[in-house]
Protein backbone atom coordinates (compact mmCIF):
# COMPACT_ATOMS: atom_id res chain seq x y z
CA UNK A 1 0.00 0.00 0.00
CA UNK A 2 1.55 3.26 -0.98
CA UNK A 3 1.06 6.47 1.12
CA UNK A 4 1.82 10.07 -0.23
CA UNK A 5 5.03 10.82 1.11
CA UNK A 6 4.69 14.59 1.38
CA UNK A 7 1.49 14.35 3.41
CA UNK A 8 2.85 11.96 6.15
CA UNK A 9 5.75 14.21 6.38
CA UNK A 10 3.08 16.97 6.95
CA UNK A 11 1.38 15.58 9.58
CA UNK A 12 4.54 13.77 11.24
CA UNK A 13 6.00 17.73 11.04
CA UNK A 14 2.69 19.09 12.45
CA UNK A 15 2.50 16.48 15.24
CA UNK A 16 5.82 16.75 16.92
CA UNK A 17 5.42 20.29 18.29
CA UNK A 18 2.39 19.31 19.71
CA UNK A 19 3.30 15.88 21.18
CA UNK A 20 6.75 16.66 22.45
CA UNK A 21 5.78 18.48 26.36
CA UNK A 22 2.80 15.93 26.91
CA UNK A 23 5.13 12.66 25.85
CA UNK A 24 8.15 14.04 27.92
CA UNK A 25 5.93 15.16 31.04
CA UNK A 26 4.54 11.73 30.80
CA UNK A 27 7.87 10.18 30.77
CA UNK A 28 9.59 12.32 33.23
CA UNK A 29 6.59 12.10 35.86
CA UNK A 30 6.10 8.51 35.28
CA UNK A 31 10.09 7.36 35.87
CA UNK A 32 10.25 9.99 38.81
CA UNK A 33 7.19 8.05 40.43
CA UNK A 34 9.14 5.01 39.88
CA UNK A 35 12.22 5.84 41.44
CA UNK A 36 10.34 7.25 44.32
CA UNK A 37 7.90 3.85 44.42
CA UNK A 38 12.04 1.87 44.81
CA UNK A 39 12.91 4.29 47.53
CA UNK A 40 9.65 3.65 49.72
CA UNK A 41 9.10 7.11 49.24
CA UNK A 42 5.90 7.42 46.86
CA UNK A 43 3.46 9.19 49.24
CA UNK A 44 6.10 12.15 49.32
CA UNK A 45 5.50 12.02 45.66
CA UNK A 46 1.25 11.72 44.83
CA UNK A 47 1.57 15.40 42.93
CA UNK A 48 4.06 13.98 40.58
CA UNK A 49 1.57 10.72 40.01
CA UNK A 50 -1.22 13.46 39.21
CA UNK A 51 1.01 15.20 37.11
CA UNK A 52 1.58 11.87 35.29
CA UNK A 53 -2.15 11.21 34.90
CA UNK A 54 -3.26 14.54 33.28
CA UNK A 55 -4.05 16.76 36.53
CA UNK A 56 -2.63 19.82 36.38
CA UNK A 57 -4.32 22.31 39.17
CA UNK A 58 -7.50 23.58 38.50
CA UNK A 59 -7.33 21.90 35.05
CA UNK A 60 -8.07 18.45 35.30
CA UNK A 61 -7.49 16.08 31.84
CA UNK A 62 -7.23 13.02 33.42
CA UNK A 63 -10.00 11.74 31.33
CA UNK A 64 -8.61 12.31 28.18
CA UNK A 65 -5.27 13.00 28.39
CA UNK A 66 -3.85 9.56 28.34
CA UNK A 67 -5.59 8.84 25.23
CA UNK A 68 -4.21 12.12 23.25
CA UNK A 69 -0.97 11.01 24.41
CA UNK A 70 -1.32 7.27 23.28
CA UNK A 71 -3.37 8.52 20.03
CA UNK A 72 -0.29 11.19 19.10
CA UNK A 73 2.09 8.68 20.20
CA UNK A 74 0.61 6.08 17.95
CA UNK A 75 0.42 8.72 14.93
CA UNK A 76 4.22 9.53 15.11
CA UNK A 77 4.87 5.53 15.41
CA UNK A 78 2.81 4.99 12.32
CA UNK A 79 3.63 7.93 9.97
CA UNK A 80 7.26 7.61 10.95
CA UNK A 81 7.38 3.89 10.14
CA UNK A 82 5.57 4.33 7.07
CA UNK A 83 8.36 7.19 5.87
CA UNK A 84 10.84 4.87 7.13
CA UNK A 85 9.60 1.85 4.89
CA UNK A 86 9.35 4.17 1.95
CA UNK A 87 12.60 5.98 2.11
CA UNK A 88 15.44 5.62 -0.61
CA UNK A 89 17.85 3.71 0.91
CA UNK A 90 15.01 1.02 2.23
CA UNK A 91 13.91 0.93 -1.63
CA UNK A 92 17.24 0.14 -2.87
CA UNK A 93 18.00 -2.58 -0.45
CA UNK A 94 15.25 -4.67 -0.70
CA UNK A 95 15.71 -4.91 -4.73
Amino acid sequence: MKFNPARLRQLHRALVPVMVLPLLLTLITGMTFQLAVAGDRAGDFIWLLELHRGKFGRVNLELIYPFFNALGLLTLIVTGLLMWLQSPSRRKSRS
